[in-house]
């Protein structure tokens, strides 16, 4: 069975056809008639006149055919004119019902979530109206946000889109009034949907008589997508408005308003989609060429653009606005702004975004003196775990001018760093081209070329460095004879391959600009090193072998170790240091091995870092002590000791080194006869530990801090080093212990602080414990004034199952014989339970407050705060005891004070509040005089938010 289908719209278009076919062949027919209906005999006889009334008889039998045809030529149009119009009476007729069907059903499905949350399940949502009102959000199951009305008025923000339900796009921001931002664009979909744009920022008005132009608009970020979906575009910042005419009764000039920033871009949905690009920055405002003294307004900074999810593209970096032109005489132009950085590539897979490019700089006119300086490349964003770092955006060029100076051109941006485990590293931007000097006098410079960019580093993995970014051609100069073209810019250094990929290509010299003798070339970049395993070079090969121990340092000499063999091979070990000079670095390990120990530091001088462990297997080496200080001689400060060396890193799968033991603090000179007591040297810091393996390993411990020197009476002690932190741990391995601080030197006059301890590590992100804190050390006795004690370390956290680790106490204080009482240190505080499931560490003791013989004794430290529990589920840390206070044996004095308790951590979710310390007991006076007052308890932490009861008070 055929069927046929009629539509009212296609019908009327092929009656207005009709009817201009009907009225050509009307016109036609007319014109012919005439002449065809009255031919003339070709001659006087008869048999031409014959001829003559036979055609003419037949052009009068045609008019009339004619004339029939075309009336039923109309006729036939009038049909099918009158059938149009009969379907789409029906077409209505049917469709009525249908839509009153419809918003009936919609209106009862939409009831509910009408009346209880104000907002459909399925709709649109309605655009803004009033200036600047937001977009109503969509229907909660599908519809779109609606868009952001416009600010109109100046100073009134546009409307932010309204944002999308389950299933939509989110509304578009609306456009700011003068000078005011632009709107927001709305979220997408939760489920799906792209976010939307914002609103472009409001240009800025004119500045009146004597007064600055205004600041353009920002414009709006643009809108986040959910699971699937791109994110919003930023919306572009408006112009800066021109400086205002002089005023006579006003001296100075004036500036133009700044463009407004970009918005930066939306993120993409957290599943897949593109991350929205960044705006462009407004152009600077113009210095009004009418008037001397007033300034270019300076460009407005692109917006960065947004990050995508799992999978996707990150958004491009918006460009950044121009700068403004000058006034008249006496006036400079503005500054491009700078472009927005790329969006990183998405966490698993996914190119990043590329860098905006700089604006140029405002041109000088009229006479000005400076034209503005190019806006520098924004850099590329860094892919995740698989993909290309984005190319960074070139510099801006240098603004013209024809009196003093031209402006220089931007630095290109940093190439983006390729995916963390495969990809190539992103190009570094090229550097802006120098402004020109248009003028022939001797006075004026051309604009020197920017800097090219440094390429992005490659997956570790594999890939290849990116190229460094070409420098910047120098500006050119109108006169050959008076006036050097500005100088080339450098070319960028190429990034690094890591372990299979090639170096990238250093960036090409920029050439010096025309005129005069000619700028000078820049230099052009340096190549980046190769993959460690395989893209370097035969001959960079050479010095290292396949496999293998690296050489150790001589000692004495300070030099680093050998790197051990790209395969396999230990690092050798650092040189120690002559007096004064450092210790060497130990040398790192290949893909196999240990790293070398760090060389001992020479008379006060600090140990050398130990190497890193190899890539794939191998512990960090230790880090070098540190050396003694040396001894003052008569009438001179002593030495201070050097520092500790730090730990040298895991591989993938290893342990941090230890970090080194620092030197101990020299004693003082004393006096010789003529000059006073002097102080003593200070004790190094410890070094810190080195991490543990990425993915398996203990951290290292850190070095203990150096003891600080004595000194005689009169004279000062030195105070102790601080312990060093131990190392933090990867995915799974304990951290590193932190170390005690070092003891406070006794004085004459003034005993030595005692050091802080080191903070313990945290554990793995997997698992693994946290590690203590180290003590602080003992503050030094004093015949005037006791040292203080050394704050405790604090308590390493847990990651994201485990415990905190608890703080350590604090040092005591010195003891005194006089009237100058020392403090206790203050208890450390407890490590964080894991961020998911974990308890906190309790807060460390405070030190004993210090003991006097014939006055006032010394406070005792406070406790340290307990840490706070897992968000999910775990109690909070009890607050750390207060020290007791210092006793004293004179009835001229009080018994020292107990330190105040430390407070209780706080759960979160599902724990109980930690209990506050007890505060610290008084300080007796054995000779009958007063004892001190008792520390005040710490209060309890707050219980979990769903389910846990609160601390108590100490």
């Amino acid at each position: 069975m055929s069927y046929v289908m009629a539509v009212p719209d296609l019908l009327a278009a092929a009656t207005t056809d009709l009817q201009g076919i009907g009225s050509a062949l009307n016109t036609a027919n007319s014109a012919a008639a005439a002449p065809t209906a009255a031919l003339l005999a070709a001659g006087g006889d008869d048999v031409s006149a014959a001829i003559a009334a036979v055609f003419s008889g037949y052009a009068l039998d045609y008019h009339a055919l004619s004339t029939q045809a075309a009336a039923f030529h109309e006729r036939f149009v009038l049909a099918l004119a009158g059938a149009g119009r009969i379907y789409g009476a029906a077409e209505s007729a049917n469709a009525a019902p249908l839509q009153a069907l419809q918003q009936d059903v919609l209106s009862l499905v939409n009831a509910p979530t009408q009346a209880l949350l104000g907002r459909p399940l399925i709709g649109n949502g309605a655009n803004g109206a009033a200036p600047g009102q937001a977009g109503g959000p969509g229907g909660l199951l599908y519809g779109n946000g609606g868009n952001g009305a416009a600010g109109v008025n100046p100073g009134v923000a546009g409307g932010a889109g309204g944002a999308a339900g389950l299933i939509g796009n989110g509304g578009l921001g609306g456009a700011g009034g003068a000078g005011a931002a632009g709107g927001s664009g709305g979220a997408g979909g939760w489920w799906y949907g792209n976010g939307g744009g914002g609103g472009a920022g409001g240009d800025g008005t004119a500045g009146g008589p004597g007064l600055n132009g205004h600041n353009g608009g920002a414009g709006g970020a643009g809108g986040a997508a959910g699971l699937w979906g791109s994110g919003g575009s930023g919306g572009v910042g408006g112009t800066g408005g021109s400086a205002g005419p002089t005023d006579p009764g006003k001296t100075g000039g004036v500036s133009a308003g700044s463009g407004g920033t970009g918005g930066t871009g939306g993120h993409a949905g957290w599943l897949s989609g593109a991350g929205g690009a960044g705006g462009q920055g407004g152009d600077g405002g113009s210095g009004n060429a009418a008037n001397r003294d007033n300034y270019g307004g300076v460009g407005g900074a692109g917006g960065n653009g947004g990050g995508a999810g799992l999978f996707g593209t990150g958004g491009n970096g918006g460009a950044g606005g121009a700068g403004g032109v000058s006034g008249a005489q006496e006036s400079a132009a503005g500054n491009g702004g700078n472009g927005g950085n790329g969006g990183a590539g998405g966490w698993l897979y996914g190119s990043a975004g590329t860098g905006g490019h700089g604006g140029v700089g405002g041109n000088a006119i009229a006479a000005g003196l400076f034209g503005g300086d190019g806006g520098a490349g924004g850099a590329g964003g860094a892919a995740g775990l698989f993909g290309d770092g984005g190319a960074a955006g070139a510099g801006g060029a240098g603004g013209e001018s024809t009196t003093t100076g031209a402006g220089s051109g931007g630095t290109g941006g940093t190439g983006g760093g390729g995916g963390r485990l495969i990809g190539n590293g992103g190009a570094g931007g090229q550097g802006g081209v120098g402004g020109a000097q248009t003028s022939s006098a001797a006075t004026g410079t051309a604009g020197t070329g920017g800097t090219g960019g440094t390429g992005g580093v490659a997956g570790w993995l594999y890939g290849n460095g990116g190229a460094g970014g070409a420098g910047g051609a120098g500006g050119a100069n109108a006169s050959s004879a008076n006036i050097a073209g500005g100088n080339g810019g450098n070319g960028g250094n190429g990034g690094a391959a890591q372990l299979i990929g090639a170096g990238g290509i250093g960036g090409m010299a920029g050439a010096g600009g025309t005129g005069g003798n000619g700028g000078a070339d820049g230099l052009g970049g340096v190549s980046g090193t190769g993959g460690r395993l395989y893209g370097g070079a035969p001959l960079e090969f050479s010095a290292r072998p396949l496999i293998g121990d690296g050489a150790d340092a001589a000692p004495g000499t300070g030099q680093a170790g050998g790197t051990g063999g790209w395969l396999y091979g230990n690092g050798g070990a650092g040189g120690s240091g002559a007096p004064g000079q450092a210790g060497g670095a130990g040398g790192a390990a290949g893909l196999i091995g240990n790293g070398g120990p760090g060389g001992a530091g020479g008379a006060g001088a600090s140990g050398g870092a130990g190497g890193t462990g190899g890539w794939l297997y191998g512990n960090g080496g230790a880090g070098g002590s540190g050396g003694s200080g040396i001894a003052g001689l008569p009438g001179f400060n002593g030495g201070n000791g050097g520092n500790g060396g730090p730990g040298g890193a895991g591989g993938w799968w290893g342990s941090g080194g230890v970090g080194g033991n620092a030197g101990t603090g020299a004693i003082a000179g004393g006096s010789d006869g003529t000059s006073t007591g002097r102080v003593a040297g200070s004790g190094g810091n410890g070094g810190d530990g080195g991490g543990g393996g990425w993915l398996f390993g203990d951290a290292g411990a850190g070095g203990q801090g150096g003891s600080g020197g004595d000194a005689g009476t009169p004279g000062a002690g030195g105070s102790g080093g601080s312990g060093g932190s131990g190392g933090a741990a990867g995915l799974i391995g304990a951290g590193g212990a932190g170390a005690s601080g070092g003891a406070g030197g006794s004085g004459g006059t003034v005993g030595g602080n005692g050091g802080q301890g080191g903070h313990g590590g945290h554990g793995g992100w997997l698992s693994g414990d946290a590690a203590t804190g180290g003590q602080g050390g003992v503050g030094g006795d004093a015949n005037l004034h006791g040292g203080s004690g050394g704050a405790g370390g604090a308590g390493g956290a847990a990651s994201l199952f485990g415990d905190g680790a608890p703080g350590a106490a604090g040092g005591d204080g010195g003891h005194t014989t006089r009237s100058g009482p020392s403090t206790g240190g203050t208890g450390g505080a407890g490590g964080s339970g894991g961020w998911l499931v974990g308890n906190g560490g309790t807060g460390g003791q405070g030190g004993v407050g210090g003991a006097s013989t014939l006055f006032g004794a010394g406070t005792g430290g406070a406790g340290g705060s307990g840490g706070i529990g897992g968000w999910l589920s775990g109690a909070g840390g009890a607050g750390g005891v207060g020290g007791t206070g210092g006793a004293t044996a004179s009835a001229n004095g009080n018994g020292g004070n107990g330190g105040n308790g430390g407070n209780g951590g706080a759960a979160q979710v599902v724990g109980d509040g930690g209990d506050g310390g007890a505060g610290g007991s008084a300080g007796n006076n054995t000779a009958g005089g007063d004892s001190g007052v008792d520390g005040v308890s710490g209060a309890g932490g707050a219980g979990g938010l769903l389910n846990g009861a609160p601390g108590t008070g100490g």
